[in-house]
């Protein structure tokens, strides 16, 4: 048997938060999941981005802590274009995110943005440039 690998998980540290963060990025989580301690959105591929708050990841791990620094995960978005790049970085910086690179045109050929969620991870955002 081979392992399929299947699930990204994200502890958050508000959960409420996070869910309107990935929201606003097109992802479907449940009505009322603000309220549970775990909440999962379907990825296109058949993938599955997992939230479970803080204290549920205590609950089987006593001595966890969240990490010190951040950059070590980042999800990345594709966008339809290199304007849709810019207005989903607008938008997320205008809901008081914080954009940690402003949209440009990077030498890969893609138009590229970064943001971080509510903890502090990358979240990139990109189109392919015309050419």
């Amino acid at each position: 048997m081979t392992p399929r690998f299947a699930v990204i998980g994200l502890v958050a540290s508000d959960l409420a938060a996070s869910l309107a963060f990935y929201r606003r990025l097109g992802l479907v989580f449940p009505e009322g999941a603000e309220d549970q301690p775990h909440v999962e959105a379907e990825l296109p591929g058949g993938l599955t981005l997992a939230l479970d708050t803080e204290a549920t990841v205590r609950s089987f791990h006593a001595g966890w802590q969240p990490p010190t620094a951040g950059g070590r995960i980042a999800l990345a978005f594709k966008c339809a274009s290199p304007t849709e790049v810019d207005a989903v970085y607008e938008d997320l910086v205008g809901a008081g995110h914080h954009g940690e690179l402003k949209p440009w045109d990077a030498f890969w050929g893609m138009r590229y943005a970064v943001v971080h969620d509510p903890d502090g991870n990358g979240v990139d955002l990109f189109a392919q440039l015309p050419q």
